[in-house]
């Protein structure tokens, strides 16, 4: 379920209207994972990547307290312009996924890190098309590759958690070409920082956070990077 920031207001009723509350719907919990047995060692100041898992409130807030994540916007990866906004979207017939893209210092923190985090914290790599209260194709677990590396640690690092079992069921997570990235609106950027009184956030987000500074307290940060701070929201 997703709110405009115009209507916090009727969170909590709608989530009770949608059976939400009290429907045993939760957060996910965290699932300690071993880091990747490949990664990318990249000596440039930036890099970015595309990882999509759900809402993207949460993702985005998980990437925003990680250690040497420089910005982390929120958008849309998967369909055309053209249906890049949260309307189309929403249909689940635009082709776009929730995404967020992350810059981060890769001398900082490594692509591979950031799978880690992704499976262990950010969402269930096991769901199909569904996170917690969402469901539809917009809300598939889905990593976007920028180039060759990206593409092989990424398959290398499933097949390694395949392997070894650490979830109840097989990762679902597509690895695909990125063909573009379109941030999101405005009103959707730091929104889980903006708005933590939320219901949606208290419940489904800001326990992704906090599993963060508990599961992974080598990569977490206190105080986020916020795109506001950076003039784009």
């Amino acid at each position: 379920m997703k709110t405009s920031s115009l209507m916090l207001g009727a969170t909590a009723v709608a989530l009770a209207a949608w059976g939400i509350l009290g429907s045993g719907v939760a957060a996910e919990k965290a699932v300690p994972l071993p880091p990747p047995a490949q990664d990318l060692r990249v000596t440039a100041p930036t890099d970015t990547a595309v990882f999509a898992g759900g809402c993207f409130w949460g993702v985005q807030a998980v990437f925003q307290h990680t250690r040497g994540v420089l910005n982390a916007v929120s958008g849309y990866a998967g369909g055309d312009q053209a249906s890049a906004n949260y309307n189309a979207v929403s249909m689940g017939t635009s082709g776009h996924a929730e995404s967020v893209q992350v810059t981060f210092d890769p001398r900082q923190v490594t692509y591979g890190q950031l799978l880690q985090v992704y499976f262990s914290v950010a969402h269930d790599p096991t769901t199909v098309n569904r996170q917690g209260p969402d469901a539809g194709p917009q809300y598939r677990s889905a990593l976007f590759y920028r180039d060759a590396d990206q593409k092989r640690v990424a398959e290398s690092y499933i097949a390694q958690l395949d392997a070894a079992k650490v979830f109840p069921s097989k990762i679902v997570t597509q690895v695909v070409p990125l063909k573009g990235f379109y941030p999101a609106e405005a009103y959707h950027q730091d929104y889980a920082t903006r708005h933590p009184d939320s219901p949606y956030i208290a419940t489904f987000d800001l326990p992704k956070v906090a599993n963060l500074q508990t599961t992974l307290p080598q990569f977490y940060r206190d105080k986020p990077v916020l795109v506001s701070a950076q003039g784009k929201g």
